[in-house]
């Protein structure tokens, strides 16, 4: 009877409004402590969702520039090649070629072997004498495959050698790893050459297995030694050797000649 009485009074006279103002009051810090594990749990949730929604863009963002960087990286060779050779327009580089991703897993940089293990192998169409790249330059190419990952030797072992050509000019030479990281040895350049310090090499094609107009390296020093028959040329390459993570398998539209598939390029006295 007294709760029905209170609730007549309540509703007729509202009495008791500055009563239940004061109860709420008091229920509120339980009200929040009581929600507050819920608001915990469910910001924790819309973090882990957004975390994981950022590294997935991330990683597209990271393979779509990563493609994007080897298709333009031969608009420089190819703008040359057009200035130097206007009436020969239609033998321009092809810049279609198919590429496959794969992850670096192992690296062997001990004197004088530079070698990478990747990800990639026969059971993705990897063969012996592909082309290897990152998103800047040449990096080398596959000397061993396994059904699940292959073995990379790096343009700057000591046994392996190059085609190139300089792009400003068309001057062929050959670019020969010496075993140090930074550096390519740019063999048989004539003493009146007209080689510059600053120079870009791309691959030059001559060997049927790396595709033309590729970036390779910039020449670091050039020096006329009195006991050597040809100019002595340094060359820094373009890759980043060191610190690419990802690579890209390069398959030309042409397809490669049978021996190309056999073994890699060595150096020019026969070593492989």
């Amino acid at each position: 009877m007294l709760s029905l009485g209170l609730i007549i009074d309540d509703h007729r006279y509202q009495h008791l409004g500055a009563l239940r103002s004061a109860l709420s009051v008091i229920a509120y810090p339980v009200q929040l402590a009581v929600n507050k594990p819920f608001q915990l749990a469910g910001a924790a949730r819309e973090r882990l969702t957004s975390a994981e929604e950022l590294r997935r863009a991330n990683a597209e963002l990271n393979h779509e520039n990563l493609l994007l960087g080897v298709r333009l990286q031969k608009y420089e060779a190819l703008e040359a090649e057009n200035v130097r050779l206007r009436d020969l327009l239609g033998s321009s580089l092809d810049i279609g070629e198919r590429v496959l991703i794969a992850e670096i897993m192992a690296v062997d940089l001990t004197p004088y072997r530079h070698q990478v293990t990747i990800s990639k192998g026969t059971n993705s169409g990897v063969f012996i004498g592909q082309p290897v790249l990152d998103a800047n330059a040449v990096m080398g190419q596959v000397i061993r495959t396994s059904p699940m990952s292959s073995t990379v030797l790096l343009i700057t072992d000591a046994d392996h050698a190059l085609p190139v050509e300089i792009n400003r000019n068309g001057l062929r030479a050959i670019a020969a790893g010496n075993g140090l990281n930074q550096e390519l040895n740019v063999l048989y350049i004539p003493k009146n050459a007209d080689v510059r310090v600053g120079d870009l090499l791309v691959t030059s094609g001559m060997d049927g297995r790396f595709p033309r107009g590729y970036p390779v390296a910039r020449v670091k020093t050039v020096r006329q030694d009195p006991e050597n028959p040809f100019t002595t040329v340094v060359a820094a390459p373009a890759a980043r050797l060191d610190r690419t993570r990802e690579v890209l398998l390069v398959w030309s539209l042409d397809p490669p000649e049978p021996a190309a598939a056999v073994q890699p390029a060595g150096k020019p006295d026969g070593r492989h």
